[in-house]
């Protein structure tokens, strides 16, 4: 998924998932120079979110 996708999946501005994305641990790994998150580590991320 890219940033955008995310965003719109997390109901989020796309500037606070850029800005935030290393402290709140969202899974992202760089390919090349974009951001890319495979949608089942976000739903892995997202339970434990839930589980806080």
């Amino acid at each position: 998924m890219t940033l955008t996708e995310v965003a719109t999946y997390l109901h989020k501005p796309s500037g606070w998932v850029y800005e935030n994305w290393r402290s709140e641990g969202i899974p992202f790994k760089r390919v090349g120079n974009q951001l890319r998150c495979r949608f089942s580590d976000l739903e892995k991320w997202l339970d434990r979110q839930a589980a806080e």
